[in-house]
């Protein structure tokens, strides 16, 4: 049985970034959702399922896993090492279409599961501690205000010399809590026994660090 770690927050809240530290302190695997995602989505492009009745017959036959080789993720796809065609245009387009499929979802559900089962592993996302990994022994819900978010995406896309208004952005945040929180299929929200940590005055070393300590407590008793 593998030790499972769940964290769970709104969009902007560096979920990713401090999962995968946390993952790489403890030498824990971090399951990117999203890539797993494209990995079906790659599966689904295969079978030349487009129609959502064939993508929910077709998605059964997927087997995807996540592994970790000289500190680098890779994700194999009924034995085939897919990372290098994961980032493609055409991969993201179908990823976005099959997530939104329930079977897909469900197949998806079952092997992230299996991964936590049998591995010690990191997931973040905005249910798996609701939903994907409700016996999880460390329980996080991170989080920042939606300002603070939206001057961090702001300040990360001045860096990349891409334009926008933090006021555009700072709604689109709040807009898309609203959306999350409120939808009808595992809707964002903390876990009853989900530590909270607000990383709106913390660096990301701070945040790590927190949760770490969380962790030890939690795991070690």
């Amino acid at each position: 049985m593998g030790i499972n770690i769940a964290i769970d927050g709104p969009a902007g809240a560096g979920k990713s970034t401090i999962a995968k530290k946390v993952a790489r302190e403890l030498s824990f695997i971090y399951v990117d959702t999203g890539a797993m995602y494209r990995a079906m989505a790659l599966y689904l492009l295969e079978q030349k399922a487009g129609e959502q009745e064939e993508i929910a017959s077709a998605c059964h036959g997927a087997d995807i896993s996540i592994c970790y080789e000289k500190g680098e993720q890779h994700v194999i796809l009924n034995g085939k090492d897919v990372t290098p065609y994961l980032r493609t245009e055409e991969a993201g387009n179908m990823a976005s279409v099959c997530s939104a499929n329930g079977e897909v979802r469900k197949h998806l559900l079952k092997l992230q599961r299996n991964l936590a089962k049998e591995n010690n592993v990191v997931m973040d996302g905005r249910d798996i501690g609701t939903t994907i990994l409700p016996e999880a022994e460390v329980k996080i819900f991170l989080t920042a205000s939606p300002e603070t978010r939206a001057r961090r995406r702001f300040l990360e896309l001045q860096q990349k010399g891409a334009e926008d208004e933090y006021d555009h952005i700072l709604k689109d945040i709040i807009e898309r809590d609203e959306r999350d929180m409120n939808r009808t299929v595992s809707p964002l929200k903390q876990a009853d026994d989900a530590v909270l940590v607000d990383s709106s005055e913390l660096g990301i070393d701070e945040v790590v660090d927190r949760i770490l300590s969380i962790c030890k407590e939690k795991v070690n008793g």
